[in-house]
């Protein structure tokens, strides 16, 4: 009889520790609403006390943005100085995660390179130039080996390859730069998915961009409203169609354009339309969609933060990207998450929402080596 009791009051315990355990990790709402975040911030080495290893250990923020250059100070060296301490760096800031940090560049080649030659890196060439070239192993090849550079320092996401056409050769921030391959759609194609597969073979994930299309674009989305309803064709799709048909789509990235034959109220990135209908439904993507910055001139002179975070997540952007650049906010994660809990608690979004994107998160953040 002791004995029975003795094995009852064991069983008891451990079902309460286990209990216990299950609920400890089991992530809050707020928590999951961290990981819909990616966010910059300045400096080179951070410690406990800077707001981004804060807002990684305490809000649970699931990504970072990195820059070379700070575009308000207008200074070099706002988080990339050189290799060895890049992966310093990274490495502190994924100390201070519980799970594995999505740490972004820009290191798509060219003028647009996060991580440069003068900087200790790994010199690049641009979409353009591997476009011209046009030999395959070429580009394989030299996107291996700016791929293996980002693994080296630990960066986990390259917000690349653009797979905007060349449809404007005069467009300011696509064609001015060099960040598209070709004005032909299968060239385009054949091209980003040599990119994806070398940045695979490395361990880094990849972002496709701008959907729905910039590179018909007569206007730059960071300064303001860019309008392509009259450019933009259903060629610039293409892209995008076939490289998700053939399962190389790690994420997508949104384009802060507005065109009237898609949605007559809002830019791509707010557009349940593009989103949700265009992207999720008709071109059948399930993975990961993150935003352009947030704080880009055609979002942030046409809408409050909390209308801009309201419509993104409704149009089903799972990744908010506040790249503290073009302005600079620590409170930003703070803001961020109060806003979308208010819009939960007034019964605006649904915890289902946020629950969707969580879950594409983490089953993307799967396939990161920390």
């Amino acid at each position: 009889m002791k004995n029975s009791w003795v094995a009852a009051l064991v069983i008891g315990i451990q079902l309460v520790l286990v209990s216990v355990a299950g609920a400890s990790s089991s992530p809050s709402l707020e928590e999951k609403i961290g990981q819909m975040l990616m966010v910059g911030f300045r400096g080179t080495v951070v410690d406990k006390d800077h707001f981004v290893v804060r807002a990684i250990s305490e809000k649970n923020l699931g990504g970072v943005i990195l820059f070379d250059y700070d575009l308000d100070t207008r200074r070099s060296g706002r988080n990339i100085a050189s290799p060895e301490q890049l992966k310093d760096l990274v490495a502190a800031l994924q100390q201070a995660s519980a799970s594995p940090l999505l740490v972004a560049v820009d290191q798509e080649g060219g003028q647009v390179a996060r991580l440069k030659a003068h900087d200790g890196f790994v010199p690049t060439v641009s979409h353009r130039s591997l476009g011209k070239l046009d030999d395959l192993e070429a580009t394989t090849r030299l996107s291996l080996e700016l791929a293996q550079t980002l693994a080296e320092s630990g960066v986990s996401l390259n917000l690349a390859p653009v797979v905007d056409l060349c449809a404007n050769p005069d467009n300011p921030i696509i064609a001015r730069y060099e960040r598209c391959f070709s004005a032909d759609a299968d060239q385009v194609i054949a091209h980003a998915r040599a990119f994806i597969a070398a940045h695979r073979q490395a361990g880094v994930l990849t972002a496709l961009k701008h959907f729905p299309g910039h590179g018909s674009s007569a206007a730059d989305s960071h300064l303001g409203f860019t309008d392509i309803t009259q450019s933009w064709s259903e060629v610039e799709l293409a892209p995008f169609r076939r490289l998700i048909a053939e399962g190389q789509v790690d994420t997508v990235m949104t384009a802060h354009v507005f065109n009237a034959r898609l949605d007559d109220q809002h830019p791509a990135t707010l557009s349940s339309a593009v989103i949700s209908g265009l992207l999720r439904k008709e071109l059948d993507f399930d993975g990961v969609i993150i935003s352009d910055d947030m704080q880009m001139g055609a979002i942030t002179r046409h809408y409050s933060l909390a209308d801009a975070i309201r419509l993104a997540i409704e149009a089903g952007v799972d990744i908010l990207v506040f790249g503290n650049n073009l302005a600079y906010d620590e409170q930003i994660v703070e803001r961020a998450i109060r806003i979308i809990s208010e819009l939960i608690d007034g019964g605006i979004l649904c915890e289902s929402r946020i629950q969707a994107s969580y879950d594409r998160i983490q089953n993307l953040k799967l396939r990161i080596k920390k």
